[in-house]
């Protein structure tokens, strides 16, 4: 028997909302995870990827996911690992580092057998690439076999990587695919395979309304996954339908029937009535102990319905306008550099510079247009078109991030 817990899209090191306490929630969320197999005594930490929002991590998230890595060591549990879409870089992954401290196993092509479980891993390849992937792994002798890998899989919501492709021409037959990218958790059964996203352990989304955590996946005589929650920050969601001449005192109201004791609180407006000021809805959230506010007004206010988006949450404009624009894969990568990743402005020109340089190299397709019928999605559970997390990073104001070769 082998039992792992199987988490992914961790996300360390988001500073979601612009917020430092939230940027920590994130690493603690991970911690927790560390802290329940220790607790369980499982045989493995399997992470399918996301570990890292960004692929330049800063010291205080590095120095975190280390001091977590060193406590499953000391405990004997290993950590099994691939690459998701945020981290992913052409120079060096920080995985590798963390295996060459022996604080975690890169999984590829090759086994890595724990207990009776042989694990492989796939990292996250471009949607354009994979027509060229031959899914080639090398036999093992455990009795079960399971291939951990980061996309957006069928049949489950906004799949575009086909599961069953994967499963029929690997080499290996694989009793199950425990999978990162998507946030929402899901599990279901493809060709006698069982498939199952283990969802992201802190809220990256408003649209993540649902408890977080990850899987518990044992393979015995078959393979039980079960689902276990975390403790995170409390999010209240306050949906609002205004009727004609109500306005703001109505938002105010519903907000202040919410629990908000250091809690996130999303607000959403709906209906008709009167205009309202997200100001005055944060004040009142604010006096009820929130951490934050958001608001959001979903009408189509008379001023703005040429632009067809609300200015209420400036972050979330300029997401749905990058929506709805058809950019390819390699200018949603620009808009994330300059946008979203915390990148010193002094070294944005640079950045974009090899960022595109390796798009050409590695993917010249990325630079095709979206076609007019395709959904952009970030890449993680198609809730948000802003890679994953539905509010940008704030640039650092010229502080800059260190390289690999810096840190080490």
């Amino acid at each position: 028997m082998t039992r792992v817990i199987h988490t992914g899209d961790t996300h360390v090191g988001y500073q979601q909302y612009h917020s430092p306490e939230r940027r920590a929630d994130f690493r603690r969320a991970f911690d927790a995870v560390v802290d329940d197999a220790i607790e369980e005594g499982v045989d493995a930490v399997v992470h399918a990827g996301d570990l890292f929002h960004d692929r330049r991590p800063e010291l205080p998230d590095l120095m975190a996911v280390l001091s977590a890595l060193r406590r499953l060591d000391d405990a004997d549990i290993p950590f099994l690992a691939i690459v998701g879409n945020h981290e992913a870089t052409r120079t060096g992954e920080w995985l590798d580092l963390f295996e060459g401290t022996g604080l975690a196993t890169r999984l590829g092509d090759s086994p890595v057998v724990v207990g009776d479980t042989a694990f492989y891993g796939l990292d996250w390849v471009p949607e354009s690439r994979r027509d060229d992937l031959e899914y080639e792994f090398e036999s093992h002798g455990a009795t079960h076999a399971a291939l951990v890998s980061h996309g957006l899989f069928t049949p489950f919501e906004f799949g575009e990587w086909d599961t069953e492709t994967v499963l029929a021409e690997s080499t290996v037959e694989f009793d199950a695919m425990l999978l990162g990218d998507n946030h929402k958790p899901d599990t279901a059964e493809v060709a006698g395979t069982w498939v199952s996203y283990c969802g992201s352990t802190e809220r990256a989304s408003a649209s993540e309304e649902d408890a977080r955590g990850y899987n518990l996946v044992t393979f015995d005589d078959g393979v039980d996954i079960r689902r276990r929650s975390l403790d995170t920050r409390p999010f209240a969601f306050v949906s609002v339908d205004l009727a004609e001449g109500e306005g703001v005192e109505r938002v105010r109201e519903q907000v202040r029937q919410h629990d908000l004791e250091d809690a996130v609180c999303i607000v959403e407006i709906t209906g008709e009535g009167e205009p309202v000021t997200p100001a005055a809805v944060e004040e009142a959230g604010e006096a009820g102990g929130a951490l934050l506010v958001r608001v959001t007004d979903r009408r189509e206010i008379e001023e703005e319905a040429d632009i067809g988006v609300s200015f209420a949450d400036p972050d979330e404009a300029v997401s749905e306008r990058v929506s709805e624009m058809g950019l390819s894969t390699a200018a949603r990568d620009v808009d994330e550099t300059v946008r979203e990743s915390k990148v010193a402005d002094s070294n944005v020109r640079e950045e974009i510079k090899n960022r595109v340089t390796d798009l050409l190299d590695d993917d010249p397709a990325a630079f095709e247009p979206a076609g007019e019928e395709e959904e952009v999605t970030d890449g993680d559970d198609g809730s948000e078109p802003d890679a994953g997390a539905d509010e940008p990073i704030p640039q650092t104001d010229g502080d800059e991030q260190g390289t690999m070769e810096e840190y080490l």
